[in-house]
């Protein structure tokens, strides 16, 4: 099968590296996005997020009529999906949030009009099991003149897979061919097809499987991580509590050969390993009890530094009698979900200086060496240079290790430091 045009639907974090790699070894794509200002930004081959190399891999794909981004969906060769799997607001009793696959039912009634025998269409939003036979189920629906592989296994007209992304914010570009890919089809065909056009750029294994198996490979992955942070961040708090220094003792703890602890942080951001967890926990909650107590850990995290930094308001406070709350500065360094990039998804940093920002009555600023503007939410928060805010804080809340906040000037006053940025200076 040769797969000549390729159409990614959705083009941010996953979606616009990938669509730029078919691009860049001589695919014809077509990325699809809701996003007008997305979509002018791309075909002007100028990009909408950060991570390095991808600006000059869009612009010349652009340049050379490889890649264009539209609206609305065109004829393809292979759809790729890769949309936001958020999750409906809580309303059961065991307090475990349920996925919410309306943007891959949008993408999959988007596609379908623009459907033809012989096409494949591979999901690669993180999903729940089932998610990808859900979605194929969408297909069959809007487009009853043709076959899929629930009903005609290997002779269907279309083919449908699941192949998850595996990448690492900061280094997707690298990592996109370098890493081995997980393909579970749903068929051997299926798998065989999805594999192939893979491995148009792909320089590691394309591992195939079943769709419930890969499914459940990129969850499982992003669990097993959830967990050790979950470890380390309540070995944490629990040496704050006996005046232990956390960082001293993971690093000595790391000496032992088999031993590795990760490093404790203000908790769990991104749209994965917070997210992932709760997709098995939803569908096994009874079975789940390792990965939701890694959860509800890492998800507490955040007011547990919240509460560290009211305790240094008392404390600058008490050292500083002739002064009032509002008087104090507080500033927070870090506002995306891990070093070196601009993503603030489910980011706990973000999260943690919004609670500043709503107990504290003073001025509250906050140093984000890659972004231009705050989010819209973010009212009565002004965005800063380190320099200045090392200048006119009183106290600083170290939320992200930033490259920028490393073997700098160290600020006065009271620091709350979550990553262990003291440590490394």
């Amino acid at each position: 099968m040769s797969f000549e045009t390729i159409s990614v639907i959705g083009l941010g974090y996953i979606g616009l590296p990938t669509a730029a790699m078919f691009a860049a070894y001589g695919k014809k794509v077509i990325g699809v996005d809701v996003s007008s200002n997305t979509i002018d930004t791309i075909n002007r081959g100028e990009i909408h997020i950060v991570e390095p190399e991808l600006d000059s891999i869009v612009y010349k794909a652009v340049v050379e009529g490889k890649l264009k981004a539209v609206l609305k969906p065109e004829p393809a060769d292979a759809f790729l999906i890769a949309v936001p799997t958020p999750f409906l607001p809580i309303e059961n009793k065991s307090n475990v949030p349920e996925p919410d696959l309306k943007f891959i039912q949008a993408a999959a009634k988007a596609i379908a009009p623009v459907l033809k025998r012989g096409d494949l269409v591979i999901l690669e939003s993180t999903s729940p099991v089932g998610a990808t036979e859900q979605m194929a189920d969408w297909l069959s629906e809007y487009r009853k003149d043709l076959t899929f592989p629930k009903t005609h296994n290997e002779d269907s007209d279309i083919r449908v897979a699941h192949c998850p992304e595996r990448v690492l914010p900061g280094h997707v570009v690298r990592e996109l061919v370098e890493n081995d890919r997980v393909i579970g089809g749903l068929t051997i065909k299926c798998s065989n097809q999805a594999a192939e056009l893979y491995k148009t750029f792909v320089k590691g294994d394309c591992v195939k499987t079943n769709v419930r198996t890969a499914e459940m490979a990129k969850l499982t992955e992003n669990s097993c991580r959830d967990v050790q942070i979950a470890f380390a961040n309540e070995l944490s708090v629990i040496c704050d509590k006996l005046d232990i220094d956390v960082w001293e003792l993971i690093s000595l703890a790391n000496r032992h050969p088999r031993i590795n602890i990760l490093k404790p942080g203000p908790g769990v951001g991104g749209h994965c390993i917070a997210v992932d967890p709760w997709f098995i926990v939803s569908k096994t909650p009874e079975e789940a009890k390792i990965i939701h107590t890694a959860r509800k850990i890492n998800d507490s995290k955040p007011m547990w530094v919240v509460n560290k930094v009211k305790m240094a308001v008392a404390e600058f406070l008490q050292s500083n009698s002739s002064k009032t709350s509002k008087e104090v500065t507080i500033a927070c360094y870090g506002l995306a979900f891990k070093p070196n990039i601009d993503d603030l998804r489910e980011s706990p940093a973000l999260d943690i200086t919004k609670q500043i920002v709503e107990f504290h009555s003073g001025k509250v600023v906050a140093v984000e060496p890659n972004i231009v503007a705050l989010p819209e939410t973010s009212q009565h928060l002004e965005l800063t240079n380190y320099k200045t805010a090392i200048e006119i804080a009183d106290i600083h809340v170290i939320l992200v290790d930033h490259k920028e906040f490393l073997g700098k000037e160290l600020p006065g006053g009271i620091i709350v430091d979550t990553k262990g940025v003291l440590n490394k200076c």
